[in-house]
């Protein structure tokens, strides 16, 4: 039994206080959203001046294992959610025994560890791709041989924006990827390589009343093992989208969400899915709901973890979510005045910029994004290549 299915009557209503651990742009999404509906905001965060510090009420400046910080945080929220999968055990559990966190620790706890999520998602009934734990070189060889080449070593804990992984495309590699990966000290899992034909996701939202939803299955383009663009509609058959919104509500229901959960999975040109990785906050691929939806990913997680009813997820208008990494900085400013740029008259492509208020635009550093609304995915697709801001890539 989840740890937040007895808490189903509790309500943190308008005029409560949200706490968030971590002070990043999905922190300063999700407070900008609450705030509209009359929530305060307080932030734990080490960066002077954080991007959700800079929108809320009051920033706790404090590394995320500083026990006397995570107490002011509890003492100061009603409810107390978190903006990342890497929370220190013990803040956790202070969290837990000192503060409201309906999303409770079990969910971290698997999601944290790719070998537990894996168990986790095949208990739900839902497929993942072959995989093998590794404790030596010897296992990697065999389970390299079994599966074939390429496949994918990862480090079980830690690694994003593909850190933390090695491709294998030969047996010859065995040696150097295992010394190398095996250095992070933690265990390790090779999984077979999936020849997918497209990279979706689902963003699913649960509350402790036990009511579920999910937003449109979104069609997902990596660039450097980076999102560069979610393009919604996906551009999939229907029985594949809906497929993959309910693989994505099962998951939550079998795994006892609150909040939000993201569903990455890969598409196989014979129309099997495989759910790749989850994390239990907002997304960077439903980013696109902030204008595209009836309601935003982050208003839902406000509501969902406020036990409030959910939105509806239905959406708007078609939609191009593209990220803006620390080079595209420059040249977004040098045209974002120019005429056909925020509103493309001949196209019918509107424009909605998000940046971050991040203070240095480092190289393939997540600063902002844009989502791109129009009548035709195709459209927005040909806004993005006639401007010049994604040639440095």
């Amino acid at each position: 039994m989840s740890e937040a299915s007895n808490l189903s009557g509790k309500v943190i209503k308008p005029g409560g206080t949200i706490g968030i651990l971590g002070g990043g742009q999905l922190g300063r999404m999700l407070a900008l959203a609450g705030r509209n509906m009359g929530y305060r905001f307080v932030t734990l965060d080490p960066t002077d001046d954080a991007p959700c510090g800079q929108v809320a009420d009051e920033q706790i400046q404090a590394d995320f294992d500083d026990v006397e910080a995570a107490r002011k945080l509890a003492a100061l929220s009603d409810v107390i959610t978190y903006e990342f999968e890497n929370v220190d055990a013990h803040v956790t559990n202070i969290l837990m025994n000192e503060s409201y966190v309906p999303q409770g620790s079990e969910l971290l706890y698997t999601t944290q560890h790719r070998l537990r999520e894996k168990r986790a998602i095949e208990a739900a009934g839902v497929p993942v791709a072959p995989y093998a734990e590794i404790t030596s070189a010897a296992e990697l060889r065999e389970a390299a041989e079994r599966f074939g080449t390429p496949c994918v070593l990862k480090t079980a804990t830690g690694g994003y924006d593909g850190k933390g992984q090695w491709v294998l495309r030969s047996l010859d590699e065995v040696e150097e990827a295992y010394e190398t990966l095996s250095r992070a000290k933690t265990e390790l899992v090779l999984e077979q390589f999936i020849h997918f034909d497209k990279e979706l996701s689902v963003i699913a939202a649960r509350s402790p009343r036990g009511e579920v939803k999910a937003f449109p299955a979104a069609e997902n383009i990596h660039v450097h093992n980076i999102l560069h663009q979610s393009i919604v509609p996906a551009r999939i058959p229907a029985q594949v989208q809906k497929e993959a919104e309910e693989l994505a509500v099962r998951i939550a229901e079998s795994l006892g969400v609150i909040g939000l959960i993201a569903v990455e999975l890969f598409l196989t040109k014979d129309g099997q899915l495989y759910v790749n990785e989850l994390a239990p906050r907002p997304h960077n691929s439903g980013h696109y709901t902030m204008e595209a939806c009836r309601t935003s990913q982050f208003e839902q997680h406000v509501r969902a973890i406020c036990n409030l009813p959910l939105g509806s997820t239905e959406l708007l208008s078609p939609v191009v979510m593209v990220n803006l990494l620390g080079e595209h900085i420059e040249p977004l400013q040098e045209q974002i005045d120019q005429p056909d740029f925020l509103e493309h008259s001949e196209l019918g492509v509107s424009a909605k910029v998000h940046l971050y208020g991040k203070k240095e635009a480092k190289e393939k550093r997540k600063m902002g994004h844009i989502n791109l609304l129009t009548s035709d995915v195709a459209k927005a697709l040909t806004w993005i290549e006639q401007t010049s801001i994604w040639e440095s890539k």
